[in-house]
């Protein structure tokens, strides 16, 4: 599949990865890294989506410590490493950088003009933040992490936005979780999902703590969801 670039709000240009449907003119996703970079599993998500009939766009959001970041979740050495790009992570040039994506996928000549985002780990958080910040037509988060900390923004959501939640997610503590809950519940444009006895990653095949039956409930939601929601 392709790769395009994107221009930054600083004028900057970084590299997305882009997987074309067969249909000439189809509804667009964002797809929303994890800690390990635009690598083998965000791609064939985002092939998934492709044959799905959408044109899906996974920009590269570690660009401005390391272009290019590809690591596994199958060694200590690439976690140490994604642990410590999440750490250097700048989230509010990552959400400006999430939509200039959103607007250059917008204008693509195969792109219908509605856009949703959907986002792992790290980008379930940033998923969350482009539904408080930008005008994406959905967005879907799974087991975002620190959500907790942006829910000041929770008024700005007005458009379609679904949350996975893993009740037992190591990085998403109780407290955490009630927060969210507390504080979203009420927004009739929210929708949340909690699946009990997962843990974090619960959808990343081939990962420590995939389940099969919560991630295939999970993907049907989310394609239910965008089939709702971005239709022409």
């Amino acid at each position: 599949m392709p790769e395009i670039t994107v221009t930054a709000d600083n004028n900057e240009k970084f590299a997305a990865h882009l997987a074309v449907p067969q249909a000439a003119k189809a509804p667009g996703i964002v797809l929303i890294q994890e800690i390990f970079g635009v690598n083998d599993v965000m791609r064939d998500i985002a092939d998934s989506y492709a044959s799905q009939g959408y044109l899906t766009l996974c920009p590269d959001l570690f660009w401005r410590q390391q272009p290019g970041v590809q690591l596994t979740d199958q060694t200590e050495q690439g976690w140490q490493r994604a642990f410590e790009l999440y750490q250097g992570f700048d989230e509010d040039a990552g959400a400006r950088d999430l939509a200039a994506a959103l607007a250059t996928l917008r204008q693509h000549d195969g792109c219908t003009g509605k856009v949703g985002t959907v986002g792992y780990c790290l980008g379930g958080k940033l998923a969350y933040l482009m539904a408080t910040r930008t005008d994406a037509d959905c967005n879907i988060g799974y087991y975002g992490v620190a959500i907790e900390k942006n829910l000041g923004e929770a008024t700005n959501i007005t458009r379609p936005l679904m949350l996975h939640m893993a009740e037992q997610d190591q990085f998403v503590p109780p407290e955490a979780q009630a927060a969210i809950t507390d504080a979203l519940a009420a927004n009739s444009a929210v929708t949340l999902h909690k699946y009990a006895g997962m843990d974090h990653a619960f959808a990343r095949r081939g990962g420590q703590h995939y389940d099969q039956a919560s991630a295939d409930l999970a993907n049907q939601r989310s394609a239910d969801f965008f089939a709702a929601h971005l239709a022409a």
